[in-house]
């Protein structure tokens, strides 16, 4: 059963991926620093990234340890995401794309060394109280979420349509 859920855990995170990826790649110039209700396109593009690597970890300390996040300190600047205020920070495309390719590798990564045992446990979110299995769900929701939001904004602005990604997709 274990194996079940993983794959297909690992299968919907790259389908939401490759939606968010098509959301970024497709979005023009004119768009990119947009609004999409409160943040600009490309924030809400980082945000769901940000979000993502944070909730694959085991707590909000891995977070930070990552040699991605070492590697790349100047992206991240003082993690504006964790606060309570809206991000001021841009991003131009190429910087997000590179970070989208860092989730989709951690995701397929962990969720591929999960066990029983460490989707039985809660993860090391105070805000999130239920199992790491739960989180794995959670997430990619909310990367549905933002990448439905994306794509509203840019079939409304540029008239672009973002096709729908079933399992197993990776096309962007």
């Amino acid at each position: 059963m274990i194996d079940i859920y993983k794959e297909m855990i690992s299968n919907q995170y790259e389908a939401t991926l490759c939606m968010l990826a098509t959301c970024i790649d497709r979005c023009p110039e004119t768009s990119w620093d947009a609004p999409v209700v409160n943040y600009k396109f490309c924030q809400v593009a980082f945000h769901v990234l940000f979000f993502t690597d944070l909730y694959l970890g085991r707590d909000l300390s891995a977070l930070r340890e990552q040699p991605f996040h070492r590697d790349n300190a100047s992206f991240f600047g003082n993690y504006e995401e964790l606060g309570d205020q809206v991000p001021q920070t841009v991003h131009e495309k190429p910087a997000i794309m590179k970070y989208l390719e860092h989730c989709r590798g951690k995701a397929a990564e962990v969720v591929a060394g999960e066990t029983a045992e460490t989707l039985g446990i809660r993860p090391g979110f105070d805000w999130l109280e239920f199992s790491r299995a739960e989180v794995h769900v959670y997430s990619i929701r909310h990367i549905h979420h933002h990448a439905a939001q994306l794509s509203l904004r840019l079939r409304i602005d540029a008239g672009e349509d973002i096709p729908w990604f079933g399992s197993g997709w990776r096309d962007v």
